[in-house]
């Protein structure tokens, strides 16, 4: 698809200009909704994935690149929300999965790689000593809460404002009437002194602090040291626990973040990329707490789930994390990632564009404000009704993102993807300058 002659009209206008031209090229997808729509309520099953007028059906995906019912070819910059980190064909994730459905795939046992999986995780993360599984990253989260307030005995836990931590621990503005029925707290992220108060305020009834080293879904904004710091003395202090939900953050360095912030926490909730692109998740962290685990002892945890070790997800995530993703390959395109949003900031900085973009090493999010952004109010405070246009924008060049304004790398990407979304980048701060105070 080729960029479009954009107008610069008021943003309402702009945005639905945008909006007709792409209902115009996709024809199939928005007959795939409409039907889709019969069997599933809007036609949707992952709510992040709907956007105005309708989301795009993909059809395939090779390395990079996706291609859609209408056969547009895009370069994947949404990454799977950081799922994607192997891209869409990685020939040795390929052949674990292979090799893994060669030999049978649901077999009610215990496997050989789940223990090889394990090993490699607790190698890699420092504050994990003992690892166990489950299928996604809110069951992660599920669980780590809940061992948390079981290894307490305490009720309350404490969340950040922005934070998301799966699809019942939603604390995006607005909230959600859906989440777990916990105790909640609500802290300010990056505010030192508000949360280290609430922290000392709830006293013997706070069992966790479960937070985001840096937030993912709510914009890529980093916890400052001052922060992190601050919430591992308060929690020793307290005897609550501190959970780092590294769902997405784990990606950014061979140990996640905790292993670059040097920060170790008693828990940790994984999932993402680090099941080689299934469907993952697992929760660890400090061998007295987590061996209540252990089916063997008297007083164990019951922790129970089908497929928790099932083959395809042990078997491509023990070769991702053993063969591909090396901790000096993590270095190398973290530090790559880095780059393109210094490149990206540059470019907005030459335009005068009041955007800029957030986050650390694969991970960014763009943001339609200057000055600095430590939170969701920051965050909030920017013009947020231009996402929408530079989402249908950037699709017309080719570009798939996420609608919510939030980049990933992927190990398949080359200098030429990035290069692409640079032009797109800049096409759209030429081309809507009025709007972007360019």
């Amino acid at each position: 698809m080729s960029a479009p002659a954009n107008l610069n009209t008021d943003a309402a206008s702009a945005i639905a200009e945008a909006q007709a031209r792409f209902t115009t090229a996709n024809p199939n997808s928005q007959a795939q909704l409409e039907l889709a729509a019969k069997v599933l309520p809007g036609g949707n099953t992952r709510t992040v994935l709907f956007y105005p007028p309708f989301p795009l059906t993909i059809a395939k995906g090779e390395g990079c690149l996706l291609w859609d019912l209408d056969g547009h070819q895009y370069i994947d910059f949404l990454g799977e929300y950081t799922a994607g980190l192997y891209g869409h064909s990685n020939p040795v994730i390929r052949a674990a999965i292979d090799h893994a459905l060669d030999n049978g795939i649901v077999m009610g046992g215990q496997n050989q790689a789940e223990a090889g999986l394990a090993g490699a995780i607790v190698d890699r993360f420092p504050g994990i000593e003992r690892v166990r599984f489950t299928n996604s990253g809110t069951e992660a989260n599920l669980m780590a809460v809940s061992a948390a307030r079981a290894w307490t005995e305490r009720p309350g836990v404490m969340v950040m404002a922005g934070g998301y931590h799966g699809s019942v621990f939603y604390f995006a503005p607005g909230g959600s009437p859906l989440n777990a029925p916990f105790p909640y707290v609500m802290g300010s992220y990056n505010d030192v002194d508000l949360c280290r108060n609430l922290i000392r305020e709830q006293g013997a009834a706070l069992a966790c602090v479960i937070v985001e080293p840096m937030q993912g879904g709510g914009g890529c904004i980093q916890g400052t040291p001052e922060f992190l710091t601050m919430l591992r003395e308060e929690t020793e202090k307290s005897g609550a626990l501190l959970i780092f939900d590294e769902v997405m953050t784990s990606r950014l360095g061979p140990g996640g973040l905790q292993g670059l912030t040097g920060i170790t926490p008693d828990l940790t909730s994984l999932g993402k990329y680090v099941g080689g692109g299934m469907s993952f998740g697992a929760f660890g962290g400090r061998s007295d707490i987590m061996d209540r685990f252990d089916p063997s002892r008297g007083d164990a945890w019951p922790h129970a789930g089908t497929f928790n070790n099932n083959v395809l997800t042990m078997n491509a995530g023990l070769a991702g994390l053993s063969k591909i993703y090396t901790p000096d390959v993590a270095v190398r395109f973290n530090a790559r990632g880095d780059s393109l949003r210094q490149s990206l900031n540059a470019l907005a900085d030459k335009h005068g564009a009041e955007m800029q973009f957030t986050g650390r090493g694969s991970m960014m999010a763009v943001h339609f404000r200057r000055g600095e952004i430590r939170n969701v109010d920051d965050a909030m405070a920017g013009r947020n009704e231009l996402r929408p246009l530079l989402h249908m924008d950037l699709v017309a060049q080719g570009i798939y993102p996420a609608a919510r304004g939030m980049f990933t790398l992927s190990l398949a990407h080359e200098e030429d993807s990035f290069a692409a979304l640079e032009m797109a980048m800049e096409e759209f701060m030429i081309s809507r300058g009025s709007l972007l105070g360019g």
